[in-house]
């Protein structure tokens, strides 16, 4: 009786071992369902910045609490930046990510998130590296190379494209300048110039005479329309090589621009909310904010996105930029996962 007894335990801890499933590895669709979710709210809650992209898992902890029916993952997430700004508020999948041509960032998010019937992101702390412009050089040559955001030629790109939008667009009122993002040069047949920059609209109508812009204030408001600009600036080699000569002004504005211009979420939630109270009291009056009507070729104006946040942005975690430093191993079981993008450089470790 007792070797029977003694046979049935061993059978039924063996059978127990079978059941239990193993812990979530890299491969797994639930802790890749938690890193893209948790993710797509790193992204709504920053504040400034690029949106950033999923390029892999590369480890994964998993603590499940039965009482509250919920499971803790803790996740290590390799990521680039996308060309889409933060507050174009856009969904990461929708955003392509940065070329070899285009200033590539990359980095990886620490991040815990509780997994009940949803996803809720509870911190992170991301850091990012730009690829090095000696990589950038190996693999194309000719590629534009990153330059300092306070290059007194970047500046100048961004006040002539800027001035460029605000001389042909047809919305009522003037942008200023609010920060630039991203610089890059190159040689074509003089020294070219590309930035990537925000504007916020002014109080200022386009009936305000041009010598007056240079004291237009942005709006001091929640209503204040807000646009991410791509400028470029082409200066030919002749002129550039009289200015570095004389230091004479240049002749012409050889610029390019495009904006997206979005719409600012207090409008859009007062819009929504207006709208709800409208369909439950019929007849109610209400203020309804103007919408801008965009120049179909040179700028669009989209609605921001409208995430219910309950806490505000920018409280959950940090982005921060600094050089890449050795990695400590995964962990878990199948981790690293693959990464969905390499652009190339095998042996750069993106």
């Amino acid at each position: 009786m007792s070797v029977y007894l003694l046979v049935l335990c061993l059978a039924l801890l063996q059978q127990q071992g079978r059941a239990r499933p193993d812990p979530p590895g890299c491969n797994s669709t639930e802790a890749l369902r938690v890193a893209e979710e948790a993710l797509e709210q790193i992204n709504q809650d920053r504040t400034y910045g690029y949106i950033l992209s999923l390029n892999g898992l590369y480890d994964v902890s998993h603590t499940p609490e039965k009482e509250k029916d919920r499971s803790l993952y803790k996740l290590t997430i390799d990521v680039m930046e996308t060309i889409c700004h933060i507050t174009s508020r856009k969904p990461w999948k929708q955003c392509a990510i940065r070329d070899i041509g285009d200033t590539p960032v990359y980095g990886e998010c620490e991040v815990s998130a509780y997994l009940d019937t949803q996803v809720k992101l509870q911190n992170y702390s991301c850091v990012l590296h730009r690829v090095p412009s000696g990589v950038v050089v190996g693999l194309c040559p000719d590629c534009p190379t990153v330059d300092d955001l306070n290059d007194p030629a970047v500046k100048e790109t961004a006040n002539l494209s800027l001035q460029k939008f605000n001389e042909e667009s047809r919305l009522a009122n003037y942008f200023t300048l609010e920060n630039i993002t991203k610089a890059s040069s190159q040689w074509v047949i003089g020294p070219s110039y590309f930035v990537d920059f925000t504007i916020v609209e002014t109080v200022c109508s386009k009936e305000t005479d041009a010598r007056e812009l240079s004291s237009c204030p942005p709006m001091d408001c929640q209503f204040a329309h807000r646009g991410f600009c791509v400028g470029s600036h082409m200066e030919p080699e002749d002129e550039y090589i009289a200015r570095l000569k004389d230091g004479s002004l240049r002749k012409g504005n050889y610029a390019s621009v495009k904006c997206d211009i979005y719409e600012p979420q207090a409008a859009v939630a007062e819009e929504q909310a207006h709208a709800k109270a409208d369909s439950e009291h019929t007849g109610h009056q209400h203020h309804k904010h103007t919408h801008l009507h965009p120049h179909e070729h040179e700028h669009s104006v989209t609605p921001g996105s409208d995430p219910t946040v309950s806490k505000p942005r920018g409280s959950l975690g940090t982005v921060v930029e600094q050089p890449e430093s050795p990695r400590s191993a995964p962990t878990a079981s199948s981790c690293p996962g693959p990464k969905k993008h390499n652009m190339g450089m095998d042996h750069f470790n993106l």
